[in-house]
C-alpha cells in the first residue's frame, strides 16, 4: 500500500474536516484505491519509520487546474477560514508553483484510524 503524505494538514485530516486533497502528479490513482495517510514520508532518516494516521479509500479522482478551486473544495481541503485565493497562494508557495499548474484533486474517505 502506497503512503500519501499529510504533514500540512495533519490536524485537518485527523479531525476530518479533510475530505479532499490536491496533489501534483498522482495520475496514477483511481476510485477505490487504498493509500496509508502519513505524518511524512519524505525526509526520514535511516531507521526512521513514518507514522501512520489512518488509511483512506478514494472515491474519486479528477484533474485541473489549481486556479478552478472552488470555496466549496477550500473548506474540502480543511481550511474553511481562507478565501480560494489565499489557499492557492498557500499551496504554491508550499509546492513551488503557479496556479495554472495542473493538479490531482482527490476525494477521499477514511477507512481506518490507528489504534
Amino acid at each position: 500500500m502506497r503512503n500519501m503524505s499529510f504533514n500540512l494538514t495533519e490536524q485537518q485530516f485527523l479531525d476530518g474536516s479533510k475530505t479532499v486533497t490536491r496533489r501534483l502528479g498522482w495520475e496514477f490513482l483511481r476510485s477505490n484505491d487504498r493509500l496509508r495517510a502519513v505524518r511524512k514520508s519524505r525526509g526520514l532518516k535511516r531507521g526512521e519509520h513514518p507514522v501512520v494516521l489512518g488509511v483512506i479509500r478514494v472515491k474519486r479522482v479528477d484533474r485541473e487546474q489549481l486556479r478552478n478551486i472552488s470555496w466549496v473544495d477550500v473548506i474540502a481541503e480543511g481550511f474553511p477560514r481562507l478565501t480560494t485565493a489565499e489557499f492557492m497562494a498557500l499551496f504554491c508557495k508550499h509546492m513551488k508553483c503557479q496556479p495554472d499548474v495542473m493538479v490531482t484533486r482527490i476525494e477521499f474517505e477514511k477507512v481506518e484510524v490507528p489504534q
